[in-house]
């Protein structure tokens, strides 16, 4: 399974809740960010070297908490990438994993689509404001344009009570609240997904129940 995790806007947490989702089900965790890439990256090949093919997508997949293919950070990595490669080299990563979750780049660039088109299912990730929201239905409404189905959205750093019935009505998909939580936000940086870090915390709670809807 390949499954797209998108937001509408940056800044709104996509990728720690991409890293913590992955160490659910145990899945590679794939940073598609091309020209702003948030998950770390070691000093093997990258996303970028595969996209220009210069390596095979399993090469590039680092182990750890979670298991990684990272993306690289110069404009000239991402000026030779790719983006008709990206289908063959998730789709070798699915063959040798089982589930592959894509960090994808945020807001609405035009590269935005690529993985959504790619991928089985889409989990939104939002902030709790109603200028988010907005983002967030722009985005879902790109997906059901791509035929990714919508798994879920994941209201993220939530601090106050949230009328998730009303946000799952204008959205059209279930919402799980992601409570504001120190251990997730330093999750990527430590390398530990809160639900090895702190596995009867809320927020390991709310990702499990992410998934569960996904699976």
């Amino acid at each position: 399974m390949i499954l797209a995790v998108a937001s509408g806007k940056g800044g709104v947490g996509k990728s720690t809740v991409a890293y913590n989702v992955a160490a659910v089900c145990d899945a590679v965790v794939v940073d598609g960010d091309l020209a702003m890439a948030n998950l770390p990256a070691g000093r093997g090949p990258t996303l970028h070297d595969v996209l220009a093919g210069r390596a095979d997508p399993q090469e590039a997949v680092q182990g750890g908490p979670v298991d990684l293919l990272p993306c690289g950070r110069s404009l000239s990595g991402a000026r030779a990438a790719d983006l008709g490669r990206l289908g063959d080299a998730l789709a070798a990563v699915e063959r040798a994993h089982g589930t592959v979750v894509v960090d994808c780049p945020a807001g609405m660039r035009a590269d935005v689509g690529v993985p959504l088109a790619l991928a089985d299912a889409a989990l939104l990730v939002a902030a709790p404001e109603p200028f988010a929201l907005a983002d967030t239905l722009r985005t879902r409404e790109l997906a059901a344009e791509l035929d990714a189905p919508i798994a879920g959205v994941a209201l993220n750093r939530v601090v106050d009570d949230v009328p998730r019935p009303t946000v799952r009505d204008a959205l059209g998909a279930p919402v799980e609240t992601v409570p504001a939580d120190p251990r997730v936000g330093r999750s990527i940086v430590e390398e530990q997904p809160v639900v090895d870090a702190a596995p009867e915390s809320e927020a390991a709670t709310a990702f499990h129940a992410l998934m569960d809807r996904v699976e």
